[in-house]
């Protein structure tokens, strides 16, 4: 009987997040609605998804581990995932949101290469980004079969082929507008469920004080900002790496990147930014919390991964219980949908569209989309079923690859006029390569750098120094951006009513520099005709 009252809601709840892909399937008209969910999200789901699709099983699984593992230090990673999101929209949302509508992209990766015109742009960029969110999706993975594992009692192959064909299923029918209102659904299940474990786990020990006191009882550099045995004593270059992995890493994200260009317009920006502060309120720091816990409650835990499921089983009612595991399987889901959209967009849009010598219609690529999106699930599948390294350690790893990779280019698309496309190349290949390397060679032990800071260091750097030593941007690009700028800075309501009208004026321009001399390297950009 309690194995039924277990079952049955988190039964109840897969199928509903295979009903909003097939509800989102009958809004599906276009190419831009299946990569973009046409442009149409508003503040509140703007937020949530963004926030559900970064945080992740790591925020269910990984983040407790390194807690449970080394106490207090791993509220260095939570101290900047606090303020991730709000730095994203901040800095990016506005600008970035204009700008792509401005230039058609409908990519992250397009987007780079509309802005930094050379083909090397795209291909690097693609390379990099199906390789790093292909270990994220892999991560993702794990922890689903983990998840139903723990549920069920089923054997965790068995658990990686449902969880992961249902999260492969509802992206293949609905695209972008089922990940989007999933992850919103998601994203609230999520907090609603670490929270009520949470809660439960405080009283269980007395609250907050006695917690950490039991804690220091078993072992006081548990409670040093420098880690379980001082393991981090001085190493203010990792402690760096730890913060902005996640204040500053979500910008270069291509899943969490792609939310902007998903947004109704410019100024939705500005509420979901105050969505985004209340929501990691209410999450941001719980799991690392209940990691914490763990140490007290579950001191003979074989598997850090697993204090959450553990904890939840051991505190509370079944029927509770369940609604927290739906909630860990909501934050593998939410992280694992986008991945999968955005490896087959990448893939079909900027990869097979861009340079097969065939025109493809909007329906044919949204053919391809799909077919990807079941490839690269298949594939994920085949690879977790192995299951490689931590679910921790994969997401790090991917995390900092993508983002040493791609914020850089990023914010310098929309601030710096002067940033060309040999610099954001070197950035690009500067950054993943360093993060490769240091994670490769673990050289964090010997230098007390993060692979993430070391990384975002190259790439920073490349960009600035190749830039200043080649030629100067095409000047058309530069007149587009400068351009969406504008709107952006128009009264509230004109961004909105004059974006679609730029985007015909900025394309006359580009033509019109086509025609004059010397415009060999504009002809040589690709940007969208009509039938993109």
């Amino acid at each position: 009987m309690a194995d039924l009252l277990l079952i049955t809601p988190f039964v109840l709840y897969l199928l509903a997040l295979l009903g909003f892909g097939f509800v989102a399937n009958r809004h599906l008209n276009s190419l831009d609605d299946f990569l973009l969910g046409g442009r149409s999200i508003g503040s509140g789901v703007t937020a949530l998804t963004l926030q559900a699709t970064s945080m992740s099983g790591f925020m269910f699984m990984g983040g407790p581990a390194l807690a449970f593992k080394q106490g207090v230090w791993a509220l260095w990673y939570a101290a900047g995932d606090f303020g991730g999101g709000l730095v994203n929209l901040g800095i990016l949302g506005r600008g970035l949101r204009q700008i792509t509508e401005v230039l058609g992209s409908l990519t992250p990766i397009e987007w780079l290469e509309d802005r930094y015109p050379h083909p090397s742009v795209r291909i690097v960029g693609a390379i990099i980004a199906i390789v790093f969110l292909s270990a994220y999706v892999f991560a993702q993975f794990i922890a689903a079969g983990k998840a139903i594992e723990a549920i069920s009692g089923l054997p965790f192959l068995y658990g990686l082929l449902v969880g992961a064909g249902i999260i492969v299923l509802y992206t293949f029918l609905g695209g972008y507008l089922a990940v989007a209102w999933t992850d919103a659904f998601q994203a609230i299940v999520m907090a609603v469920g670490i929270n009520l474990i949470l809660i439960s786990g405080l009283l269980s020990v007395g609250g907050v004080s006695p917690l950490f006191e039991r804690i220091a009882a078993k072992d006081p550099t548990y409670l040093s900002i420098w880690g379980k045995g001082l393991e981090h004593a001085g190493e203010f270059g990792v402690v760096a790496g730890a913060v902005l992995i996640y204040a500053i890493g979500y910008m270069g994200l291509p899943h969490a990147v792609v939310r902007h260009l998903s947004m109704k317009d410019a100024d939705t920006t500005k509420k979901a930014t105050i969505w985004n502060v209340f929501y990691n309120t209410f999450f941001v720091y719980q799991p690392y919390l209940l990691g914490l816990l763990a140490i007290v409650l579950l001191p003979n835990l074989s598997d850090p991964e697993m204090a959450i499921p553990t904890l939840a089983f051991r505190l509370l009612p079944t029927v509770v219980a369940a609604i927290v595991l739906a909630a860990l399987m909501a934050a593998v889901m939410s992280t694992a949908d986008s991945l999968l959209i955005m490896a087959g967009s990448i893939l079909s849009r900027d990869v097979v569209q861009r340079f097969s010598r065939r025109k493809f219609a909007d329906r044919q690529m949204l053919l391809w989309s799909r077919a990807l999106v079941l490839v690269i699930g298949i594939v994920g599948i085949i690879v977790a079923a192995v299951q490689p390294p931590g679910i921790f350690e994969l997401v790090i790893f991917a995390f900092g690859g993508l983002g040493t990779a791609f914020l850089v280019p990023n914010v310098a698309g929309v601030y710096w006029d002067r940033a060309n496309w040999p610099g954001a190349l070197a950035a690009m290949i500067g950054g993943a390569g360093t993060n490769i390397v240091w994670t490769a060679w673990n050289l964090e032990e010997i230098t007390a750098v993060h692979p993430f800071f070391a990384g975002l260091v190259i790439s920073f750097l490349s960009l600035i120094v190749v830039t200043l030593l080649t030629e100067p941007p095409d000047k058309e690009v530069i007149a587009e951006i400068q351009l969406a700028r504008d709107a952006i800075g128009a009264p509230t309501g004109t961004a909105q009513k004059s974006s679609p009208s730029l985007a015909p004026e900025a394309t006359a321009l580009a033509r019109h520099v086509e025609q004059m001399p010397n415009s060999a390297s504009v002809t040589s950009r690709g940007r969208h005709s009509t039938a993109d």
